[in-house]
This record gives structure tokens, sequence and C-alpha cells, in this order.
């Protein structure tokens, strides 16, 4: 053959003059030959070096991935014939697609050859193992129908399935190690509270130092969440959004991941009051735009990590025209009841509220309660008691009403009908002790509203109902806000900018009424932020460019301080009602940052952040004492206050011992400033002699000022200007 008389196959540039010559010798025409098409035997490379050798020598040897660990086994399927084959191929994919795209060719579902039916088991293989254990995740435990709950698990699991022993041994007892203490926190020696603020790229976790006039950085994380931050009710956990899911984290020192939560596509959240469960909610577009929203909502158990019920669907199944507020569903969709223990939640329908129970995750009476026209629902904060609202029907034939009913008897306990509503707001009281209905009512002409308020007291005999209207019932409605833990509630009324502010009280002295205890005129406010102890209220106009703060005294009806901060978009009380915050976010371009008040309106330090995007507080659980004993030390808190005042007084003095340190260490730093330059200019003195001419003062006074007129000619131009003579 030509390519073994040549003897070579490759052929560097050194060797085509041998190559010529060879060829002449045998009588080749080398311009006949295709020399790139030339192969050579299996295995021979006649000695000829390529030019890959020392490549592959010097690459590290490829990684060969062994195993099936990219592929999962979904069991407890229905046992189908060829006819329900594909069926059951397309709802299978479809479930298992949600977590990642599946390998293309990646899911079989053997069939037995003998009868002609499925086994009730199929393979399904992804690109990674990552994407595999996340399907496993959401998949395992998935309710198919009433009959077949999906059984999944990785397929190089069965391996470590089949080396258990088949007799068994006892355990080895491993020694206790304890877990996270995920209320450390709290027991922080200066009782100080934390914050988490969201900036840039950075997430950040403070100690609030306000005895030092600073804050005190605990923790900073870069690209800790994709979207936001949020921390759990009672503060023990923080959670974080990704593309895959949620996480949550806690710990003592530094925040460490707790659990994961696979929810691919993640928008939004929402715990449960004691924290037990996590909502968490997807929007996905359809690919027909005529096409609604389809909607995810999953529920975990937060310590477990347990998916314990999903809910799919249109945007459409889970809301109503009145109540869209993102991505067509209102949020959060679902609403907890039954006080800390988290044992109900409900989601509002189309003439449905559909209550569910957390010991099964199923529908109480399985059925949900039919209401016709039901718009809106509330539970209380504390007992499992829902207030719903009906509007008019009918034109008007039937009246609007405002109902109380019992969970899970579904009794009603109150009901009181309303006529000529124009719209309805709820407002619980914290306590549960109260329910404020907030009416807007048609006039006689329909060309106008007016607003009334129906108060209704939930824990005396048979719920009383007061009607309260305003002094000018016309007033416009801005805000209202229950006192926490109080019988006292605020309103502001009237016009912008300038409305009035009103105090009531629902347990005034003599009186078992409702009554009025002052009005605050033309403010310039638009909310109201009760302090969460109670007593203590900031007026505020926020959202908008002045910044107008006001710190109320309510127990004395005086003001107590008035100060600003411009833009602020924000304001947020600390859990124990010492402080509170005033924040401009990156709603505003300019001025992010946030500034730290006493309760009774001090500025205490500020602080300011570019692309501020979130600063909250950590909330604190609820205190162990009891009633009593919390009422106890109320009477005795100045026995208790002389620790924290003395604290206070030391803290105070080691501020001003710093300060004059400071103070004394940049007078020292200028006074050695100013002994350099004046040494200087001695060492300069000879040579502004010589530029005075011999003159040895440097007293300006000693000398006479005289001004000097000096011309010079800058340039001359000489141009020939042609005219002509007139004749």
């Amino acid at each position: 053959m030509v390519e073994a008389q040549l003897g070579f196959y490759h052929h560097p540039p050194q060797l085509l003059d041998g190559l010529e010559a060879r060829a002449r010798e045998l009588g080749i025409d080398l311009s006949s030959i295709d020399l790139d098409a030339i192969t050579l035997p299996a295995g021979e490379d006649l000695d000829t070096p390529s030019d890959d050798d020392e490549i592959l020598q010097n690459e590290d040897p490829p990684e060969v991935e062994m195993g099936f660990a990219n592929t999962i086994v979904v069991d407890n399927l229905p046992v189908v014939p060829p006819e329900k084959f594909e069926k059951l191929g397309n709802i299978i994919r479809k479930i298992f697609s949600r977590a990642s795209a599946i390998k293309e060719g990646g899911f079989w579902m053997p069939v037995n050859a003998d009868t002609n039916v499925t086994y009730g088991y199929c393979f399904i293989e992804y690109n990674t193992p990552q994407e595999a254990q996340l399907a496993r995740e959401m998949g395992n435990g998935y309710k198919l129908d009433k009959s077949h709950i999906l059984v999944v698990n990785i397929f190089d699991d069965f391996e470590r399935y089949m080396k258990v022993p088949d007799e068994w041994t006892a355990a080895e007892t491993k020694p206790y190690t304890p877990g996270e203490n995920l209320h450390k926190w709290l027991t922080d020696e200066n009782a100080r509270d934390q914050f988490v603020m969201r900036a840039g790229t950075y997430t950040e976790v403070y100690w609030n130092d306000a005895r030092q006039l600073s804050s005190e950085l605990i923790y900073q994380h870069q690209f800790w969440t994709d979207c936001f931050i949020q921390w759990s009710p009672l503060g023990t956990y923080l959670a974080t959004l990704h593309r895959q899911g949620s996480q949550v984290w806690g710990g003592e020192d530094k925040f460490v991941r707790l659990m994961r939560f696979a929810h691919p596509q993640v928008e939004l959240i929402d715990f449960s009051p004691g924290e037990r469960f996590l909502v968490t909610y997807s929007s996905h577009k359809p690919s027909n735009p005529r096409d609604t929203h389809k909607v995810v909502l999953n529920i975990f158990d937060v310590r477990t990590g347990k998916l314990m019920r999903d809910f799919k669907g249109s945007s459409d199944e889970f809301t109503i025209a009145e109540n869209i507020v993102f991505s067509g569903v209102p949020w959060p969709c679902f609403r907890w009841g039954g006080g800390k223990d988290d044992k109900y939640f409900a989601r509002l329908g189309k003439n449905t509220i559909s209550i569910y129970e957390t010991d099964t995750f199923s529908l109480i009476d399985k059925k949900s309660l039919k209401i016709e026209n039901v718009v809106d629902f509330c539970w209380s904060p504390t007992d499992p008691v829902v207030a719903l609202f009906v509007p008019e029907m009918g034109g008007g034939n039937h009246p609007a009403r405002v109902s109380l009913m019992q969970i899970p008897g579904k009794e009603e306990l109150r009901q009181k009908n309303l006529f000529s509503v124009s719209d309805c707001k709820m407002y619980w009281q914290s306590n549960g002790e109260y329910l404020a209905v907030q009416v807007d009512r048609y006039t006689k002409t329909k060309k106008s509203t007016y607003t009334g308020f129906e108060l209704f007291r939930i824990k005396e005999r048979d719920i009383p109902i007061e009607v309260l209207e305003l002094d000018n019932k016309n007033d416009k409605i801005i805000a209202f806000a229950w006192e926490p833990k109080g019988h006292r509630f605020a309103v502001i009324h009237g016009d912008d900018p300038n409305p009035d502010i009103s105090f009531y009280c629902m347990q005034a002295a003599n009186t078992s009424r409702v009554s009025k205890l002052t009005t605050l005129k033309s403010k310039e406010a638009n909310a109201l932020y009760w302090c969460p102890t109670g007593h203590f209220i900031l007026i505020a106009w926020v959202k908008g460019f002045t910044g107008k703060l006001e710190f109320y005294n309510v127990d004395e009806l005086e003001t107590m301080a008035t100060g600003e901060h411009f833009m602020a978009t924000d304001i947020k009380w600390d859990p124990t009602g010492r402080y509170v915050a005033t924040v401009v976010t990156a709603v505003h371009e300019m001025e992010n940052g946030f500034q730290i008040w006493s309760f009774s309106g001090k500025l205490l330090y500020k602080l300011s952040k570019d692309h501020l995007y979130q600063f909250s507080w950590r909330p604190r659980p609820p205190a162990l004492l009891a009633p009593e004993k919390e009422e106890e030390i109320m009477r005795n808190l100045k026995k208790y206050s002389k620790k924290y005042e003395q604290e206070d007084r030391d803290a105070s003095n080691q501020m001003t011992e710093q300060e004059r340190v400071k103070r004394t260490q940049l007078e020292e730093e200028w006074a050695a400033w100013v002994a350099k330059w004046k040494q200087l200019h001695e060492e300069d003195h000879s040579h502004r002699i010589e530029l005075r001419d011999g003159d040895a003062s440097d007293e300006e006074e000693e000398y006479e000022a005289k001004e000097v007129e000096v011309e010079e000619v800058v340039g001359i131009i000489e141009e020939v200007v042609a005219f002509e003579l007139d004749h």
C-alpha cells in the first residue's frame, strides 16, 4: 500500500523534503495523493509523534461519573394497560419537569411482557444529581390520587439499601451533640435588639447599640438572597429566596442554614404565626397569552422540611376580582387562624371560604364554607373566630352584613346587617378583644359617601355592638390603628394635607361606651405607628418628601417631641418599643439610610446606606412571664429600674470619657500641625526678607499698598481695508 511504503502518517514541515525524495525513488506522484485521507493501521503510529500527546500528558484525566445519581425511581404508580400508557406518562413528565428539565430520552416506564401492563414504577433521568435530588424532594409523597401516593428514590440509593444486613444489630450510640441554639440572641446581657438590612448586593445583621449611639455588625453575606429576606414571626429564623427555592437560617454566633425548601422560581413566602409552617408561592406565565398565570403554592413543615400540602391551578382559582394584588393572587393567599398554635388556615374563593386544619391538611368537614358573594374575611389574632363581609345583593334588597363565625363548628356568633354600603374594612385589636368595622355608606342621593364605625366587643356577653360616627361624618378616613394590647384607637380623618387625628377609648372612666379622648387639629400626617407596648404613638407623613414626625404620649395627651426625616418611606418600631427606625429605601435614589430614635423622639444616631432595599427588626417571642408577674414588675418598676439606670449612667460616663479622649487627641494633633508650620515659617524668614528687598517685618500693617498701572502691548495687527470714494 502507498501508506506503508511512505512509512509515516503525520508529516511536519521539516520532513517535506524527505517525503518528496522518497516519493521520487518509489516513482510516486505526490500531487495525485490526498495526504489528509491517509490512515494508519489500528494501534500503529509508526513512531510518528502526535501534536496532542504533550497536551494529553499534562491534562488531568477526566472525571468519569459512575452510578446513577442523576436518575430517580418513581414508585407506586397506577398499573395501566397500553391504551393509558401515554396519558400516564404525560402526567408523570408534567409533575417531575417542575423540578427541572428531564433529559432527552430520560423517561422509561417498564412494561410486563407477559401481561402487557406497566409494573407500577418508572425511571426519570436528569442532567445533574442536584436536579434529581430536587425532583426527589418535590415528588416524594405527591398525592396522584386517593390510592396512589408517589414514593421517589435516587437510583443509587438502592445499592445502599441492598447492603442492609439481614440480621438486626443494635445501632451505635453516639454521644449527644447539642444543636444550634436558635434563641441565643435573646440572652444578650445588654438586652439589645437585632435588625437586618439589605443594601446593594450585601445583607447585614446588626445589634442596635443605642447606649453607644451606634450599631454593631454581627454578620455580613454577599449575594445571600436572589430576591428579598424575611424574619419569621417570632424571630427564630431568617428566610432567603433563591431560584431553586427558599432557605431558613439561624444559630448562635453566626447564621447557619437550617433547612431548604425546594420550590423552583419561588417569588413569595409567608410563615404561620407560630413558625410551624412555611408557605411558598410561584407564578408561571402561560405559553398562550390568553390564558391566566399558573400558580403553585406549597406548605412545608419548617423543622423537617417536609411538604405537607400543595395547591396548583390558574390564578383565577385563588382570587376574586376585588382582591387582586400580586400576579392576580392576593397575598398572603392563606390566612392563619387559631392563634400561635397554627391550627387552621383558610383562603378565599368565589362564593366560598376554604378552611383547612393542620392536623390532616384537609378541609374541615371535607367541604368549603359556602357563602354567596363573600368578598373578605379575617381571623381573630387569638381565637378560632372568623369575621367575614358580604356586600349588598339584589340591588339593595339583600343588605350587606358582617358575621362572626366560630371554627371548627361553623357556628355564627354574631351578625350585623348594613345598608347602603359602598365599602367595608375590618380591623382586629391585637388581643382579639375588639373588632372595628369601618363602613363607607352612600348618601341618599348616591352621589357621595360618609364613614362610620361598628365596634364589636368580642369578649363581652352576646358581643354588643356600638356605632361610632365622627364629629364630621363626611370626613375621609385616611388611617385607623388599634393600640397594641390596649383599649384605645386612633383615626386620621379629614382632607389632605392637614387632616385631624382623633383618639378614642373603649373603656373610659365611669362608662362602658366608647368615648373620644381628644382631637389634634390640622396635622401633617398620613400614617399612625403605635409603640408595640402601647401608651405612645408616632404620627408621621411617609412616602412623601416632608417626612414630618410627631411623638405623642397618649396617656398624658401631650406631644413629647417633633422631628423630620426627609423622604422617609418606612417606619419600624423595635419589638420592645424602646426605639423606632425611620428609613429611606431605594424607592428614592437619594438619601438612602436610616435614623434611630428613642420612643420619646430623641434622635440617637443615623447611618447612610446606598441602594438600601430592606430594613427589618428581628421580632421577639412573647414573654414567658405570667400576666400577674408582669403587673408586679410594672408596679415595682422603679425598684427594678435602678440597676439599669446605673448601667445607663456607666455607659454614658464611658462615652463621655471616650469623647474626652478623642477631643484631647484631636487637640494634640492640631497643636502638632500648627507647631510644624510655625517651624517652617521660621525657616523661611530669611527668604521672605530677600523677597521684600531687605525689610525684616512680617506684619502686614507696616506696609503701604500702592497701585501701579502697567501698559503692555499684547500684539499689533495690520489690515488693508478696501473702500470706494463717492463720485
